[in-house]
């Protein structure tokens, strides 16, 4: 079995892979273009199109992230050659920890104190209970269904939202067009964890956040294409700092993602005083379990046996 790792520190991933495969021969894309050609599986984040087609007998990918979009889309991708990817590897944790943060940011107040530090303004705000305060977390894959578990055990009321109907223990469950925009009606906070897909794409539009109730606040740690930016910056209100939420339908929003990375400078989220942008850090993938992930997956690719692989059709 022979291995092409492409990613950041591919020699780390490379050495600790060979760690786990001592039957195999793991290299990285920086090897002799004959090598690359000769591999059999891939391990890879974010590859050209180049690298993409140079493997001669090419048997599976392995995707060393949860979201495929960016490989689904590589004009490079062979055809029929099955797909898995990441799935939570540990990165569900991280992006609980960054979900609790940002809803307890809003819901207890520490925008409207981060102003009023400013104004040197010393008023206190009452807390709004917990159990008043319900979260909508759209996407209920294996990271979205143990983030909307970690944030209900916070005491939360959770709802989450997929395409097709669910059932999970603590949370209410939305589906379909109707379930959509049932959640949107009822949240103060709302959380993004879904793939980017077609169906997806600008879901959260100028409609989807004029569903949600005043001064609700948003949460996207998933995907930059999810959001209609135009859209949010309206319902955010002016681009200036004021005295309280006057002018603004959308508290605020704590974003993690975007559809170009980095975020261009010219953007005028930068510097939007209702805006907390954070460099697509929610969730970075622990290693050690990735690299678990990784060699179980090339273990089943060799011995033929069953992967839940990715639908492209699907985008996940």
């Amino acid at each position: 079995m022979k291995v092409l790792v492409h990613i950041d520190d591919a020699e780390q991933w490379r050495d600790a892979l060979a760690e786990r495969l001592p039957e195999a021969e793991v290299f990285t894309s920086s090897a002799p273009a004959g090598q690359r050609r000769e591999a059999d599986y891939l391990a890879v984040w974010k590859p050209s199109a180049e690298l993409l087609g140079e493997p001669e007998r090419l048997k599976g990918i392995v995707n060393l992230g949860a979201g495929v979009d960016a490989l689904l889309n590589n004009p490079g991708l062979p055809k029929n050659v099955p797909i898995v990817k990441l799935r939570d590897a540990g990165m569900a944790e991280l992006i609980g920890d960054y979900v609790r943060y940002g809803i307890l940011h809003f819901q207890r107040d520490f925008d409207r104190y981060r102003r009023q530090q400013a104004r040197r303004d010393w008023h206190e705000h009452a807390v709004v209970d917990k159990a008043d305060w319900p979260v909508g977390v759209l996407g209920l894959g294996a990271i979205g269904a143990r983030v909307a578990a970690m944030v209900a055990a916070d005491g939360f009321p959770v709802h989450g939202w997929s395409r097709s109907p669910k059932s999970l223990d603590g949370i209410t469950c939305h589906h379909g067009d109707e379930g959509l925009d049932e959640l949107l009606g009822q949240v103060r906070s709302l959380v993004l964890l879904l793939p980017d897909t077609s169906a997806t794409r600008h879901i959260i539009d100028e409609d989807a956040l004029a569903q949600l109730p005043e001064g609700a606040s948003l949460i996207n740690p998933g995907r930059g294409t999810l959001i209609d930016e135009a859209a949010l910056l309206d319902a955010l209100g002016p681009d200036r700092e004021g005295e309280g939420d006057t002018g603004s339908r959308l508290r605020g929003a704590l974003l993690d993602a975007f559809p170009q990375e980095p975020l261009p400078d010219e953007s005028p989220l930068w510097s939007h005083p209702r805006v907390w942008i954070t460099p697509h850090m929610a969730g970075p993938t622990p290693l050690g379990e990735a690299l678990d992930q990784v060699a179980e997956a090339l273990r089943a690719f060799e011995a033929s046996e069953a992967l839940d692989t990715v639908d492209p059709e699907a985008g996940y």
